[in-house]
C-alpha cells in the first residue's frame, strides 16, 4: 500500500472518552508508580512538586498538543503523518524521519520494558498464591534475585505479557485498545483510590505527606530543576509515537488542548497518588523509602506480609502494576502496528504477529542481561540510547516542526483554538521556551 493512503487510520475512536483512556493509559507507567514519589521525596518534597508541575505544562503540555495536532492532521501513522503534514506545508517529506524515531524509540523502550512487566506479572501472581506470607527483608532481597536469575521463568513471563498485550493490538483500535482501556482505566484509578483510603486508616499516612510535600526550597538546585524537567517531558509519553498515532484516531470534533490538559493532569494525578499508596506503607513499617526501583520488588512485599489485610493489599497493588503496564506496552506498540499496516499492506493481524515476534526475541537478550549476559551492558545500552539520546532529539524535533515549519493559521485551526492569549501563550512557549529547554536536558543528559 502507497504511503499516501490514509484508509488504515480508520476507524479511529468512538468518542472522546476512549481517546483519553487510551492516552491516559499510554502515559501513566510503571515509571510513574514509583519514580515520581522516589524523586519527589529526594528532591524537596513540595517544591518539587511544584517545579514538576510548572515544567509540565510548558514543555510537556505544548510538545503534547503538537504531537496529537500532527497526528490528527495527518490522520496516518507518525512517519506518514509527519510526511504528509510536511508536504502540505510546502516541506520536505523527509521530516517522516523525525515519526520513525519515534517508532523506533518505542521498539527499543519496548525490549526492555516487557521483562520488568513480566516481573510484575510474576510478583502478582506470588501475591495471590501466597500475600508474601513470613517475607522478610532478607527473603524478600533473595527471592527478586531469584527472579532475575531464573531465565526459564523471566522468559515465561515476559512472553506472557507481550501475550496479553498482543491479544489488545491483535483485536484492533474499537475491539481491542478502546474495549480494554475503557475498563482498564477506570478500574486503575478505582484500585488507586482504594489503597490511599487504606493507608489512611492503617497508619504510615502523615509520614508519607510530609516526606512527599513538605516543600524545602533549599534543595532545588538546577540539576533538580533539570531532573524535574526531564521527569515531566519522559513520563507523559512524549515522541515515542504514541500520541501522534492515538491523534490520527482523534475526530476533529474533538478539542486537542482539552484532552492534553486532561491527559497530563491524570498523569501526575496517578504520579503524586502513587507516592500516596507506597509510602505510608513503608514508613508504618520502619522500611528504607530510598529503595528506588527494588521499592516495588523488594520493600513492599515485607509491608505486605506485615500489614492487616496485607495478602488482599498486594493483590489489589499488582493487579494496579499489571494494568499500568500493560496498557503502557499498548501506546507503545500500536503505532508500529499501525505503520506496517499502512506503508508494508500488513493486515492487523499480520503485523501485530510481526511486531510482538521481533520484540519477544529481543527481549530473550534483555532477560538474559540480568544472568547470563549481566556484564554485557545490553539493557543499560538500550536505556540510554531510547532515554537519552531518541526521546529528547525527538521532542525537540517535534517541537521545531510545530513552530517553525507548520504555518501559523494551520495549527490555529488544527487546535481549535481563536487566535487568544491561550493560542499565542502555546505558540510563544513551543517557539522559544520548549526548544532551548529541551536542547539543555539533552546536552546534559549526554554529558
Amino acid at each position: 500500500m502507497q504511503s499516501g493512503s490514509v484508509d488504515n487510520s480508520s476507524p479511529g475512536w468512538s468518542s472522546r472518552f476512549a481517546f483519553l483512556m487510551a492516552s491516559i493509559g499510554f502515559a501513566v507507567g510503571l515509571g510513574n508508580i514509583w519514580r515520581f514519589p522516589y524523586i519527589t521525596g529526594e528532591n524537596g518534597g513540595g517544591a518539587f512538586v511544584i517545579i514538576y508541575l510548572i515544567c509540565a505544562v510548558t514543555i510537556a503540555v505544548p510538545i503534547l498538543m503538537s504531537e496529537v495536532m500532527i497526528g490528527r492532521r495527518g490522520k496516518m501513522s507518525p512517519p506518514g503523518a509527519m510526511a504528509k503534514v510536511a508536504i502540505e506545508q510546502g516541506k520536505s517529506p523527509r521530516w517522516s524521519l523525525v515519526g520513525m524515531m519515534g517508532l523506533l524509540t518505542a521498539f527499543l523502550i519496548m525490549v526492555t520494558y516487557c521483562v520488568v512487566t513480566g516481573w510484575v506479572l510474576n510478583y502478582l501472581f506470588v501475591a495471590i498464591s501466597t500475600g508474601f506470607s513470613g517475607v522478610d527483608a532478607a527473603s524478600s532481597s533473595q527471592a527478586f534475585g531469584a527472579v532475575q536469575a531464573d531465565v526459564v521463568g523471566s522468559l515465561f513471563w515476559t512472553f506472557l505479557g507481550l501475550s496479553i498485550t498482543g491479544s489488545i493490538i491483535y483485536a484492533g483500535v474499537q475491539n481491542g485498545i478502546e474495549r480494554s482501556v475503557t475498563i482498564l482505566m477506570p478500574c486503575l484509578f478505582a484500585m488507586m483510590v482504594a489503597l490511599v483510603i487504606y493507608n489512611m486508616v492503617v497508619g504510615g499516612f502523615d509520614e508519607a505527606l510530609a516526606y512527599m510535600f513538605s516543600a524545602d526550597f533549599s534543595k532545588i538546585t538546577p540539576s533538580v530543576i533539570l531532573i524535574a524537567l526531564g521527569q515531566a517531558f519522559f513520563s507523559i509519553g512524549v515522541a515515542m509515537g504514541g500520541m501522534m498515532t492515538f491523534g490520527a484516531y482523534l475526530p476533529d470534533s474533538v478539542s486537542i488542548p482539552r484532552s492534553v490538559v486532561l491527559i497530563v493532569l491524570a498523569d501526575t494525578t496517578v504520579a503524586l497518588m502513587a507516592g500516596l499508596v507506597i509510602f505510608p506503607a513503608v514508613f508504618l513499617y520502619g522500611l528504607d523509602p530510598g529503595g528506588g526501583p527494588g521499592l516495588i520488588f523488594q520493600t513492599l512485599p515485607v509491608a505486605f506480609a506485615q500489614m492487616p489485610g496485607g495478602h488482599l493489599v498486594s493483590v489489589v497493588f499488582f493487579t494496579l502494576l499489571s494494568v499500568a503496564a500493560v496498557t503502557s506496552m499498548v501506546g507503545l506498540i500500536e503505532p508500529q502496528a499501525h505503520w506496517l499496516e499502512e506503508h508494508r499492506g500488513f493486515s492487523r493481524h499480520s503485523s501485530t504477529l510481526v511486531i510482538m515476534g521481533s520484540i519477544a526475541t529481543l527481549g530473550v537478550f534483555s532477560v538474559l542481561g540480568y544472568n547470563v549476559l549481566i556484564d554485557s551492558g545490553f539493557n543499560a545500552t538500550l536505556d540510554y540510547i531510547s532515554n537519552q539520546i531518541l526521546l529528547p532529539v525527538g521532542g525537540l524535533l517535534i517541537a521545531i516542526f510545530a513552530a517553525w515549519f507548520m504555518n501559523r493559521e494551520d495549527s490555529r485551526s488544527e487546535l481549535a483554538m481563536h487566535d487568544g492569549l491561550m493560542f499565542r501563550l502555546w505558540y510563544f512557549l513551543i517557539r522559544f521556551a520548549v526548544p532551548p529547554a529541551v536542547f539543555v536536558v539533552f546536552v546534559l543528559g549526554v554529558m
